[in-house]
């Protein structure tokens, strides 16, 4: 079996330039194993930075690139008894998810409902209970209360701003752009706000000064300080991504006189420590709502898997709206 896989054997700032889509001759499954013919796999912002050589944990070089998919059996090995030919599965994470077809573990794949969006379900592993968590971990957070967010228009943001509501969270949601504003509004936001130096000001004016207890941030930077000014006495900063490529920024004055804290969240951490049936129960939810349309990410562009760089430098652009998908053809 032929595979046509996109692989990059150095890191660098210009990943677009370093990815190339190769084919590759792949073997039966053994054992245990099962081959998959991958459906959509998504560009995220790690994946980005695992090509810059930016994210916490690096593949060996040269590496297939991808980190969360979903496919469909094609064939498994001997002693593969839960799974058979033409089930979707979401696969593991990690495994280069970018490619027409790979060999993995049985024991690794998830089955998956029929009938669903495989594109939505491609995108179910990181960004969903990426925000459910932030949601759920950081701050004890009840009915009525507010939370600020920055990258409001990204994945993360949009699934915040539905389970947030589903729970009766209000959120205020800040976007670098005024083009992104409507898109957000439309999602539920509450508030929808362009960062700006006086964000601070114009947050106590949407909420009616409301202590606000949690501060999501995607960014660093600077924007992590207007964050912080934008919470009230005791506040959380949780970041979680870094798209301005800066070190997160607070002023001492937040974190010794209003007792701000700063904290970060990063989903593999989370994974490590939980127990089996808190993944399962995390994920068997987020599956149910995405499989019934009740969570959606909207997609800005596929690409072919031959059409990798492409798709690479359309994810890194700014001005996006939405995510950008790898979907092999086949045939």
């Amino acid at each position: 079996m032929k595979s046509i896989q996109a692989r990059y054997s150095e890191r660098g700032p210009d990943p677009q330039k370093l990815i190339e889509a190769v084919e590759v001759e792949l073997a039966d499954p053994g054992p245990g194993e099962a081959l998959i013919e991958v459906l959509a796999s998504p560009i995220n912002p790690s994946d980005l930075l695992t090509l810059t050589g930016m994210y916490g944990v690096l593949p060996e070089l040269p590496a297939t690139a991808g980190n969360e998919g979903v496919g469909r059996i094609v064939t498994v090995g001997e002693n593969v008894e839960t799974l058979q030919p033409g089930q979707l599965v979401l696969l593991p994470l990690g495994c280069g998810t970018w490619a027409s077809h790979l060999v993995a573990a049985a024991a690794d794949l998830v089955a998956l409902p029929e009938g669903a969006d495989p594109q939505q379900l491609a995108m179910l592993a990181i960004n969903p209970p990426t925000a459910a968590l932030l949601l759920s971990e950081i701050v004890d957070l009840k009915a009525g209360d507010w939370v600020i967010q920055n990258a409001a228009n990204s994945a993360v943001g949009g699934y915040l701003v539905k389970l947030a509501a589903e729970q009766g969270i209000r959120t205020v949601n800040v976007v670098r752009r005024e083009g992104a504003v409507a898109a957000v509004q439309a999602a539920g936001g509450d508030v929808v706000l362009v960062d700006g130096d006086d964000l601070p000001k114009r947050v106590r004016q949407a909420t009616q000064g409301a202590g606000i207890r949690l501060a999501v941030d995607a960014v660093g930077g600077p924007a992590t300080e207007r964050l912080a000014s934008c919470l009230g006495n005791g506040g959380v900063v949780v970041n979680y991504g870094v798209m301005s490529g800066q070190p997160c920024q607070v002023s001492p004055t937040h974190l010794i006189f209003r007792g701000i804290t700063l904290t970060g969240f990063w989903l593999a951490t989370w994974y490590a420590g939980a127990s089996a049936e808190r993944r399962s129960a995390l994920y068997g939810d987020l599956t149910r709502r995405i499989a019934r349309g009740e969570l959606a990410a909207k997609v800005a562009e596929t690409f072919d898997i031959r059409d990798v760089k492409q798709a690479v430098a359309a994810a890194a652009s700014g001005g996006r709206d939405g995510k950008v998908l790898i979907t092999p053809r086949h045939g």
